[in-house]
């Protein structure tokens, strides 16, 4: 069920999130031992890419927004 990412691209939060809804559905609401694995495995990931996507944003933000000496 679970595809892996290539080591070059990370998921968007927005694809892992997809897979997790995707997972949840096939089971049906529930859960065996080896896709709460997996279900774990990617909540995982989508916390990492939602935490880099943070960390872009601000970055953008930092860098387009002017300094100002005194």
């Amino acid at each position: 069920m679970a595809t892996t990412p290539s080591p070059d691209r990370r998921r968007s939060a927005d694809e892992v999130n997809q897979e997790i809804r995707a997972l949840w559905l096939s089971a049906g609401g529930r859960l065996r031992p080896d896709e709460r694995l997996v279900y774990e495995q990617l909540v995982t990931e989508w916390a990492e890419a939602e935490a880099e996507a943070e960390r872009d944003t601000k970055a953008a933000a930092d860098s387009s927004s002017p300094t100002h000496a005194a």
